[in-house]
């Protein structure tokens, strides 16, 4: 695996394998890699004949720069799992290099209406820091995949609007979220649960699944169901921010109509801010 720290040197290496007819897979991450990252990878070999990742901890997505602070590095060990993965070229750039006049004063991606719900309403400015260093490394390394994790399905559907509205030639790929044995989704986050609030955490998950099979036998009135979710994460001792049904296609609420459903929720736990999601179609 090489490594890459600069926009030319990663730039010349996929140049040279584009050149030779070979298709570039890239996943982008903020590092502290865990096997959800790792099935990424797996999938990023199946789109591409050289597969691409980054790490950059993105300090414009963060609305607490003490969270940005303390965001959990492992740089040695990620490493060492990327290349046992099989990773061609690891891209490792600094603040510097990414926001050469400091990322207070870089031009902003901004993609109206998805950006301001949900996770957005609750950490403004979120999403466009997101766009942002996403259309700076598909420039840079210019792939022609671009794999995400379908945890954040939010954030997946903001970059395929930017793709597609801005015209980039990049193919976004969703991969489907990698649980723990009882369902937690896998995160960097994780590691902030202290050993009690662990065991409790998978109940994110087990309310989802409540909240599909009521939805799928016939419960359409979705403000209860979202309620009834809401008190049972409260009484788990979680402090839900949101729980809310919404239309798959563009997220907006759902209405008893609405056939392509997406359940999603974010709470936290002691220190740890959980996102979750789940699908059904009732047609």
């Amino acid at each position: 695996m090489q490594r890459f720290e600069r926009v030319g040197e990663i730039r010349q290496q996929v140049d040279e394998w584009r050149m030779s007819g070979e298709r570039i897979a890239f996943v982008p991450t903020m590092g502290n890699l865990h096997r959800g990252h790792l099935r990424l990878v797996e999938q990023a070999h199946q789109h591409g004949q050289r597969t691409v990742v980054s790490i950059f901890v993105n300090p414009m997505q963060f609305n607490d720069q003490d969270d940005y602070a303390a965001y959990p590095s492992t740089l040695t060990q990620d490493c060492e799992k990327l290349v046992e993965a099989g990773v061609d070229a690891l891209f490792l750039p600094s603040v510097a290099v990414i926001y050469p006049d400091g990322y207070q004063q870089n031009s902003q991606v901004v993609v109206p209406g998805l950006s301001d719900i949900l996770c957005g309403a609750y950490r403004p400015g979120h999403f466009t820091g997101v766009a942002t260093v996403v259309a700076k490394l598909f420039n840079i390394v210019l792939p022609n995949v671009a794999l995400f994790g379908e945890k954040d399905f939010q954030q997946l559907m903001v970059i395929r609007r930017m793709v597609d509205e801005l015209c980039f030639p990049v193919k976004i790929i969703g991969v489907p979220t990698e649980r723990e044995h009882d369902g937690l989704a896998m995160s960097s986050r994780n590691g902030y649960l202290n050993v009690d609030e662990r065991q409790r955490a998978a109940l994110l998950y087990r309310l989802l699944k409540e909240a599909r099979s009521q939805l799928l036998a016939g419960n359409v009135k979705i403000a209860a169901v979202e309620a009834q979710a809401r008190q049972a994460l409260e009484a788990g001792g979680f402090r839900p921010e949101y729980f809310s049904v919404r239309n798959a296609g563009d997220l907006s609420p759902a209405t008893a109509k609405t056939q392509d459903l997406v359940i999603v929720a974010a709470a936290w736990l002691g220190k740890a801010r959980l996102i979750d999601n789940i699908c059904l179609n009732l047609g």
